[in-house]
């Protein structure tokens, strides 16, 4: 509704302590959607303003001057407290001249502040929502200007609440809520931490508004029980018309997902590089003591064996933990369970109340043409707004149009079909291209890598993806700025748009070799852009599993450098086994062979020593098969050393490093197969204290890799006798080997040398008392480090302590 003219620059000004802020940013929130942000006096809506001025000054001014009604919102303290005393101090000036009727007093706990009498006529708030405290504020503005009560709050235009939090958070915007009170109120029993369960599970049919419930629940809770939210989705499985699709073409499973984002929405990126076994002890060790609340969505897209582990994580969730699942079906027990109906009538009025509101077409229907588009739809919320939002469409200019069109679909129609059938049809050709490039992504993806996939300049797939959003196909990060397709949605398309769908994979995979192709390898330069691009190119892993083998064996090769630097371990670990797989397949045995020694690389980045030595035996008896070169034998080899040195057998390591040497020198004089061979059995006689022997090989090797041209090998040489010196502590000849050895690393922009010789270079001059000149190395390591998930970033961490970071 209009507002009258008004001379002050606020309709309303809120004075307030910061320990009910969530309470009023969602009561300003929704004042500002009638009034606009301006016309509200809330601190965050004037952030800049505030900074620039004297507050103590200028807002006695704002209260007495400049704003129509001072809504003073009290809790016990308030007026000795730093700035809400000095704004009550300007508001009780104004009472002082009575001026009662631009005062609204509200309060929590019967709070009590200087100056008043004891009959002052507070609004008690402890039991008001939000939503309930705007009715009340509109009603005194309206008095006040003379207007009837209900000026303000007719019920012509619904106003759905606008949930916020001051909790940090990652949870999606929500579309308009309605209803649902008893399952919210349930939802917060379970997560009270009075309640012995862990949480609360949602389930129920699709399209019931399972995760927008866990979303607006999670809105809800208390700031002074939970300080982090973390919001985690899956994408559903494929399903085909004869059922679920077998998940094993996706790279990693969905629990390997879900725990991965999990670390990192913890800023525990190291978690990410141990063994999948562990990761659930480590994350269990890292919420502890956090009072994070967990909502973990979609979670029938889960494996059975999966969705076990997952329970069996819930149920240790450590104290001030708590968890909200959604699910089409129940998993696990000792928990609040609401198995998700239809919406009440008064909710689905009040949607399609709220939806009329964009719609001229939709606002002309009338109450009961609604009430049978509820019967229709069965009352689900899904099926609701989609039929809604047909109404101005096409040939649906009315209710009757809508529900003739419902009428005409089969009856033994599936719920997409029912849904989207027609509508798919109606969308543009960008429309079309978007969604159907959005199939391919199961994470977040930017508006750049739709337009990429699709075919389409950006602003043209930014206009298409919002469009989408409006219609809840769509969902949106709160930026605008990367989406995801509703997994129904996905399933749809690829049987209703097949062809734009493959056009779209064949599209991906294209665009995604090319660019690894060309950045790849050794072009250490060009990772960074690789990496840039990474959400883009991810996706059509999947694809060039599922497509020709040599192109396959390609893009592993082209990926390893990138992958081992970057930190994607997951992913490459996945692709090399996978890889292997369909080499085997196709008696491709020396591919096959590359794969099981990649995939054993990755298996000695997490030290483990069982699975090292398995990729070791895979890789030897590939290469037998293949009757591969010495080279391929050596490196079979040199793995198993690896695996023992882990073990601690140090002498059946070093035997193993020798036998791979004698292979690389059946072959050259000088290589860098032979300088790798000599570095490991060096590696291998430092740790078993022969140190003269490890510095006659790291020197040999380093002559070699230099003899070569090996760039990358000398500066990682450099720093193995870096290392030995300070085995020796020989801290000053380990200083001038760490500097020399860094140059190197930085000319290769090889970042886990990088961080490895910053961190041999601190350690030496914390050595020699020269913690101040080791500190921006430390720095630099632990960085890096992190960036890495290495598992040396503990040890560096303990050198930066002891330089005083």
């Amino acid at each position: 509704m209009d507002s009258p003219v008004s001379t002050k620059r606020f309709r309303i000004a809120f004075s307030f302590a910061g320990e009910k802020r969530a309470f009023v940013k969602q009561t300003a929130d929704l004042l500002a959607r009638q009034f606009g942000p301006e016309k509200i006096l809330y601190d965050k809506y004037h952030e800049a303003e505030f900074a620039r001025n004297d507050l103590g000054i200028y807002l006695p001014n704002l209260y007495n001057h400049e704003s129509d009604l001072v809504v003073v919102v009290v809790c016990p303290n308030y007026d000795v407290k730093e700035w809400t005393g000095l704004e009550w101090l300007a508001i009780h000036h104004l009472l002082q001249q009575r001026l009662r009727d631009k005062v609204q007093l509200c309060r929590f706990k019967r709070a009590h502040v200087d100056g008043l009498f004891g009959g002052a006529g507070f609004i008690e708030l402890d039991d008001k929502t939000p939503e309930a405290f705007v009715t009340l504020i509109l009603e005194r503005l309206a008095l006040n200007e003379g207007h009837p009560k209900d000026y303000y709050t007719k019920p012509a235009v619904v106003v759905a609440s606008v949930p916020n939090t001051d909790i940090p958070h990652n949870l999606p915007r929500l579309q308009p809520f309605f209803g649902r009170e008893n399952e919210l109120k349930t939802i917060a029993d379970a997560l009270d931490p009075a309640s012995r369960t862990w949480g609360a599970l949602i389930d129920g049919p699709g399209g019931m508004g399972k995760t927008s419930l866990a979303v607006r629940a999670a809105y809800d809770a208390p700031p002074d029980i939970f300080r982090k939210i973390v919001f985690i989705s899956l994408k559903s499985r494929e399903l085909d018309d004869d059922g679920l699709r077998d998940p094993s073409v996706f790279l990693l499973s969905g629990l390997v997902e879900l725990f991965g984002e999990l670390a990192r929405e913890l800023d525990r990126d190291d978690i990410l590089k141990v063994a999948e076994d562990q990761r659930p002890r480590l994350l269990l060790d890292a919420l502890r003591g956090t009072q994070t609340l967990l909502v973990l969505d979609n979670l029938e897209s889960l494996l059975k064996p999966e969705r076990d582990t997952l329970f069996t994580f819930i149920k240790k969730l450590p104290a001030g933990c708590k968890a909200i699942l959604t699910s089409r079906g129940r998993i696990g027990s000792g928990a609040e369970e609401l198995i998700l109906e239809k919406l009440d009538e008064q909710a689905a009025l009040d949607t399609l109340a709220e939806l009329a509101t964009h719609n001229p077409h939709l606002a002309k229907t009338s109450e009961a043409d609604r009430l049978v588009l509820y019967r229709e739809t069965g009352g689900k919320p899904l099926l609701l707004r989609w039929t809604a939002g047909q109404i101005g469409r096409g040939h649906c200019l009315s209710f009757t149009d809508a529900l003739d069109f419902l009428r005409s679909c089969p009856p033994d129609n599936d719920p997409l079909e029912f849904i989207f059938g027609d509508l798919v049809e109606d969308f543009s050709d960008a429309e079309t291209r978007a969604l159907c490039a959005l199939t391919y992504f199961t994470l977040p993806a930017k508006v750049e890598h739709v337009a990429a996939n699709a075919g389409l300049p950006e602003a043209e797939t930014d206009r298409a993806l919002r469009g989408l959003v409006n219609r809840s196909l769509a969902v949106p990060n709160d930026e605008l700025t990367a989406f995801t397709l509703v997994p129904m949605v996905a399933d749809f398309l690829r049987r209703k748009k097949s062809e734009v769908v493959a056009d779209t994979g064949d599209r991906l995979e294209q665009r995604a070799y090319a660019l690894i192709i060309e950045n790849g390898y050794q072009n250490h330069d060009h990772f960074p852009l690789l990496e840039a691009a990474w959400p883009g190119i991810a996706p059509a892993l999947a694809l060039f599993l599922e497509g020709d083998n040599m192109r396959l064996q390609t893009v592993c090769a082209a990926l390893a450098d990138f992958l081992e630097f970057h930190g994607h371990w997951d992913e490459w670990l996945a692709l090399s086994e996978k890889a292997e797989v369909q080499a085997v397949a196709a008696a491709d045995h020396d591919k096959a062979g590359w794969r099981a020694y990649h995939t054993g690389y990755i298996h000695s980045l997490r030290r483990q020593a069982d699975a090292v030595l398995a990729c070791a035996d895979r890789a030897a008896t590939h290469w037998a098969t293949a009757k591969a070169s010495a080279r391929e034998l050596a490196r079979a080899v040199g793995l198993r050393g690896v695996g023992h040195l882990f073990k601690g057998d140090y002498p059946a390591a070093i035997a193993a490093y020798q036998g791979a040497l004698d292979l690389d020198r059946s072959l050259d004089a000088e290589s860098v197969g032979i300088a790798i061979s000599l570095s490991d059995l060096a590696g291998a006689e430092r740790l078993f204290g022969d140190y003269d022997a490890a510095e006659a090989h790291y020197s040999e090797a380093l002559r070699v890799a230099c003899a070569a041209d090996w760039a990358e090998g000398m500066a990682g040489m450099t720093g193995d006798l870096a290392a030995l010196a300070l085995a020796r502590k020989d801290w000053s000849a380990a200083e001038t080997l760490a500097r020399e050895a860094l140059s190197l690393s930085e000319a290769v922009h090889r970042q886990e040398l990088i961080a490895g010789n910053n961190y041999r270079l601190a350690i030496a001059l914390v050595r020699q008392s020269k913690a101040a000149e080791a500190l921006p190395h430390a720095k630099r390591a632990v960085e890096i480090f992190a960036h890495l998930g290495s598992l040396d970033l503990a040890d560096a961490q303990a050198t930066l302590a002891r330089c005083g970071g």
